[in-house]
């Protein structure tokens, strides 16, 4: 938790808001990879792509 507070600390102080997409994105993309590991939801995300 200390790592996301840390990392809004420096966005916020250095105006860097153009980060804020990539990291939500790269979230969502590691959850996809991590439910589709060994879940019966897995053939569906792969049509996804």
């Amino acid at each position: 938790m200390a790592f996301i507070a840390e990392l809004w600390a420096f966005i916020k102080e250095r105006k860097k808001f153009w980060l804020l997409p990539v990291i939500v994105v790269m979230v969502l993309f590691g959850g996809l990879l991590v439910l589709a590991q060994g879940s019966a939801v897995a053939p569906f995300i792969y049509t996804l792509f």
